[in-house]
C-alpha cells in the first residue's frame, strides 16, 4: 500500500464514522500509530480531515445534517467513481460541477490536475480545491444559499452560468432510469445541473449503484443528452440497454 492509498483509507474510515482516533485506525490498517499521525498531519494540512489530540474528525465546512450523512455513505464506492473520473480530466480544461456527495470526492481527486478552471455551486468543493497548490482558478457561482450542503441555487446562479463555456460538466444525480433519464430530487438542484449541460461540450454523470432504478421528483435530462456515466457496478440490463442506445460511455470502476 503507498503512502497515498494509505491516506485516501484513513480519510474514508473517518468519514463512515466521523471521527477516529490514532489508536482505532492503527488497528484498521494494521500500522503503526507513529505512521497514523503523520498521514493525518498531511490529511489535515489539505483540510481533509481535523486533528485532535488522539484522533481526528470531519471538518465542520463538510455540513451538517443529511448531506454529513450522505458523505459517510457508500465510501468506498464514491472514491472509487471519483478516481475513475478524473481519467477523463486533462490539464488545462474547463469544469462544471455541481453539488453532492460523490462530487466533493471528484474534487479531492481532481485538485492533484494542474491548471483547471473549475466552477461550482458548492462552497466545499471550492475550499477542497483552492487548499491544492496546483495553480487552478475556481469560480464559486453565488445565489441564494442552503447552509445544509453548502450550496447556491435560484436564478442568479442560472445567470452566471451562462457566463461559462466548458469542456465538461460532472454531474451527481438523485435517480436514474431507462425512460426517464436523469433525475433530481430538488428542482433547484435539477435546474442548476441543465444550465450546466446546456454550457457543456461533454456531460459525465458520476454515480453509485443506489442511483439506479429509482425515481425522483424532476427531470434533468434525457439519457441522449451524457456522455459519460461513471458508476461502481455495471446498471441493470435495462439500464445498460438503453444507455448504449443512447451512445453513452459506461465507466464502471468494477470492469
Amino acid at each position: 500500500m503507498t503512502p497515498k492509498e494509505r491516506q485516501e483509507r484513513i480519510a474514508n474510515i473517518i468519514r463512515q464514522q466521523n471521527r477516529a482516533t490514532v489508536n482505532e485506525l492503527a488497528e484498521a490498517l494494521n500500522i503503526s500509530r507513529e505512521t497514523i499521525r503523520r498521514d493525518l498531519t498531511i490529511l489535515s494540512r489539505s483540510g481533509t480531515v481535523q486533528k485532535f489530540h488522539g484522533g481526528a474528525f470531519l471538518p465542520g465546512a463538510a455540513g451538517e445534517g443529511p448531506f454529513r450523512q450522505r458523505m459517510g455513505e457508500n465510501v468506498f464506492p464514491k472514491a472509487l467513481i471519483a478516481g475513475k473520473a478524473t481519467k477523463i480530466i486533462s490539464p488545462g480544461e474547463t469544469i462544471f460541477i455541481d453539488t453532492g456527495s460523490t462530487s466533493v470526492y471528484f474534487a479531492e481527486k481532481m485538485a492533484e490536475i494542474p491548471n483547471l478552471t473549475i466552477i461550482t455551486n458548492s462552497a466545499e468543493i471550492a475550499r477542497t480545491v483552492s487548499l491544492s497548490n496546483n495553480k487552478s482558478h475556481i469560480f464559486l457561482l453565488g445565489g441564494e444559499f442552503r447552509g445544509s450542503n453548502l450550496q447556491t441555487v435560484g436564478n442568479l446562479v442560472i445567470s452566471q452560468i451562462k457566463f461559462f463555456r466548458a469542456h465538461h460538466a460532472i454531474l451527481t444525480c438523485g435517480a436514474i432510469d431507462a425512460a426517464t433519464g436523469i433525475m433530481d430530487y430538488s428542482i433547484d438542484e435539477a435546474q442548476v445541473a441543465q444550465a450546466m449541460i446546456e454550457q457543456s461540450e461533454s456531460i459525465t454523470v458520476i454515480a453509485d449503484h443506489s442511483k439506479f432504478g429509482r425515481i425522483a421528483s424532476f427531470r434533468v435530462c434525457g439519457l441522449d443528452r451524457i456522455t459519460n456515466i461513471v458508476c461502481d457496478r455495471q446498471p441493470p440490463k435495462k439500464i445498460t440497454a438503453a444507455l448504449l442506445d443512447a451512445d453513452v460511455n459506461i465507466i464502471s470502476t468494477n470492469s
